[in-house]
């Protein structure tokens, strides 16, 4: 089972280590010791907790939609030619890029500043497992 230290935990839910030891200490979070008896969060547990935690945008918009990736953000970034445009939202941590008409840009009036719900429907998606997740810094304990 993958487990993550202290830090990792930190970098992966955006936050501060101290808040992921605030966590910890009030039980939201689980921890056990390693072989290196540094304080780790399983993978299992932290992939509940960033479920039942994970707080999205409103989305601004009364429409239902099959899709169920929608991302609320706002509008970035617009490159434009007199037929195609390529639209970039932050959507919270996500840069979410679309490639659209140019029509359609105009007539979303799509432009920096602009709130912006960017809907994703793929039966497409790749998805990678790195070998080992890059996210500390130091070997420093926890």
């Amino acid at each position: 089972m993958p487990q993550f230290r202290i830090s990792e935990v930190a970098r992966l839910l955006g936050v501060s280590d101290d808040t992921v030891r605030r966590m910890v200490d009030q039980g939201t979070l689980p921890v056990r010791r390693d072989e290196s008896n540094r304080r780790v969060v399983d993978g299992e547990a932290l992939a509940a907790f960033t479920r039942e935690h994970a707080r999205a945008v409103p989305d601004p918009s009364d429409v239902h939609r099959s899709a169920r990736n929608r991302f609320v953000g706002l509008v970035t970034h617009v490159v434009q030619d007199t037929v195609m445009a390529q639209v970039e939202i932050q959507c919270g941590p996500h840069r979410v890029v679309s490639l659209m008409s140019s029509e359609a840009v105009r007539e979303l009036d799509l432009r920096p500043g602009v709130l912006a719900v960017a809907v994703v429907k793929s039966t497409n998606v790749v998805v990678e497992t790195p070998q080992r997740l890059p996210l500390h810094r130091s070997d420093a304990p926890d």
